[in-house]
């Protein structure tokens, strides 16, 4: 009896609560009355929710940009009322506030964010628009995390379009539902007078909003957009979405992009859609963020989702989610027709370059710069090159092996495709994320092969990788040359001022390194000689500088001897350099004219449009 009327109290408690959430109403209202000035005007009205006090919280960083931002220090004017009562609230931890709501059945709270940070990651206000980073404007009732939430968006009186990823209300303008705070949190907001156009692809409305103007050809985009999504879409078999929103900022020299589950953000180059170089980068990066809503959105290391927004979230396999994307993101550019077999493999090459000439890729694993991507990957200092590696360049460096391997292995039956599809519908069927063993023993799976070593050299370890073996499956040679044969390197990275050089790099185990030269140092002399001396017959088209091009230093030879004399906190001090010849090398690729017939079947797996 006793253990038969315990349950039945566990049973009414968790009732209550299950019933208590479920009258739990959450709205927002966003509007903006100073636009000019960064702000946005919020109002959160939670109902249903009885209690002595509520507390209430601001996530500290975005799904997908690893750092911590403290999007709370953005919040003022923060205050809550109740029936036109005002509440006591106190601030307990840098992005909680405390309401003493002292059981209200209504709390209205409302505050002021200010926006004024550029970026595919955080809120943005001015007179033209407002983009509406979430993570950066709502908050959420403590374990509240997953209940619905509806948004009221009013347009600042020059502005008629808003465009989201969230459902709209029916019968309500500018007004839009959340099933949770997860997907509030995942989906941005553009509001203002953005030009709007749409296009149906793999039996998905996608929306373009463009903000900013600029030179692009809409109905070209439409094609040619259209033409990445059906790509992409083929690789993973389904598309998940029925509308898709991508916002576009278009600024003087815009970039990056951020992902969501059913829309992202882009930076772009206003004018740069005419060349065809531009054209081309911009479908690159559609292509890239495009991915991302299977890769690391859906199919997704287990760590990342659902996500806890006090903290950081860590991973071992950012290799995968964002690596694995930068070399999708060429193979899509291929199979669409936009770049041929020679631009893949230089693309390709060049990053395996990138990655060779990294000094810090000897010193930092893949995995490793995976979980340190909240200390390191944004957030690097003056010595993280030597150091760290991206796990963006490592990881498409080994989605490049594992493709090749597994296409080798098979015969030409498998690639990395089918390891990527196999994961997606894993991760859907279970309803989280995976593993690295879980997606290790995938690879192996669709391979036939063991795969321990591979990790333990090029995923957890730093093993020079064996280019040509790999290449050579697909009958690729790879050769290598000095970038600067027979120059002299200092390893210095510097900044021209007006009376010195400032150094702000030093390569590892460089002459400069070696030597003791430290960043910050102000060189004031080269071999004797001052900076007008120096600079008197060269012409510079930026501040910074590479000291190996200067004539005082390219004129030396391999082993001489030059001296820098330097300011250090204001002490002088002149330092002797031998000079070395660069260590970084320049790769190409051919196509060996006498590749096998198995050799020629993998490239032409490998490259199939």
């Amino acid at each position: 009896m006793v253990k038969r009327t315990t349950t039945l109290s566990a049973v009414f408690i968790l009732f209550g609560i299950m019933t208590t959430k479920a009258q739990v109403n959450i709205g927002f209202e966003v509007s903006f009355k100073e636009p000019q000035a960064h702000y946005a005007e919020v109002k959160m009205n939670i109902s249903g929710l009885v209690k002595d006090y509520v507390d209430v919280k601001m996530p500290v960083w975005t799904p997908g940009s690893y750092l911590i931002r403290e999007f709370e220090k953005s919040v003022e004017a923060f205050g809550a009322t109740s029936s036109g009562k005002a509440l006591k609230v106190e601030k307990v931890r840098k992005n909680i506030w405390r309401i003493f709501s002292e059981k209200a059945k209504d709390i209205r709270i409302n505050y002021r964010v200010y926006a004024f940070e550029i970026s595919v990651r955080t809120p943005f206000i001015d007179e033209s628009h407002a983009f509406l980073s979430p993570t950066g404007i709502f908050m959420y009732p403590d374990g509240f995390i997953k209940s619905p939430s509806t948004v009221t968006i009013v347009p600042y009186k020059t502005w008629t379009k808003v465009s989201t990823g969230l459902s709209p209300v029916e019968g309500k303008a500018f007004t839009y539902t959340a099933p949770n705070f997860d997907l509030l949190f995942d989906s941005p907001i553009e509001v203002g007078k953005q030009d709007i156009f749409e296009f149906s692809a793999a039996g998905v409305r996608h929306e373009v909003a463009m903000y900013g103007g600029g030179n692009y050809d809409k109905e070209k985009l439409k094609v040619d957009m259209a033409k990445i999504v059906e790509q992409e879409t083929a690789v993973y078999g389904e598309n998940p979405n029925e509308h898709y929103v991508f916002i576009v900022h278009n600024s003087a020299s815009g970039g990056g992009g951020l992902e969501h589950l059913n829309s992202t953000t882009l930076g772009a180059s206003r004018m740069g859609y005419a060349s065809e170089k531009g054209y081309k980068s911009f479908l690159g990066l559609v292509a890239h963020e495009y991915h991302h809503l299977w890769n690391v959105k859906r199919l997704r290391p287990i760590a990342l989702g659902p996500f806890d927004y006090d903290r950081e979230n860590y991973t071992t396999d950012l290799w995968i989610a964002e690596g694995f994307t930068s070399y999708y993101e060429n193979k899509y550019m291929l199979r669409a027709g936009f770049t041929t077999n020679d631009e893949f493999l230089n693309a390709l090459i060049g990053g395996v370059a990138t990655v060779k000439n990294t000094i810090g890729s000897k010193y930092q694993s893949a995995a490793a710069a995976s979980y340190d991507a909240w200390i390191i990957g944004y957030r690097p200092n003056e010595n993280s090159k030597n150091n760290s590696i991206s796990y963006y360049g490592k990881g498409e460096v080994i989605g490049i092996l594992m493709d090749l391997e597994i296409i080798h292995a098979t015969k030409g039956k498998k690639s990395l495709d089918d390891v990527m599809k196999a994961m997606y519908l894993k991760c859907k069927k279970l309803n989280r994320g995976y593993t690295d063993a879980e997606f290790k023993a995938m690879v192996e799976k669709i391979s036939g092969e063991s795969f321990t070593g591979f990790w333990a050299k090029y995923v957890n370890g730093v093993d020079e990788v064996d280019y040509n073996k790999y290449f050579g499956y697909a009958g690729v040679t790879i050769s290598s040359e000095n970038i600067a044969p027979g120059k002299p390197y200092t390893g210095i990275a510097a900044t021209l001022g007006n009376s010195a050089i400032t150094v702000s790099g030093v390569d590892r185990d460089s002459p400069a390194w070696l030597s003791g030269l430290n960043v910050n140092d102000e060189i004031s002399k080269i071999n004797g000689l001052s900076l007008q001396e120096v600079f008197e017959k060269v012409k510079l088209s930026s501040p910074r500088i590479d000291l190996d091009t200067i004539p005082i230093v390219a004129n030396k030879a391999i082993g001489d001897k030059m001296s820098i004399a330097i300011s250090r906190d204001g002490i002088e001090k002149t330092f002797e350099l031998k000079l070395q010849e660069n260590p970084k090398a320049r790769l190409k690729a051919g196509i060996d004219p006498k590749a096998t017939a198995a050799q020629k079947a993998v490239f032409a797996k490998w490259t199939e449009k």
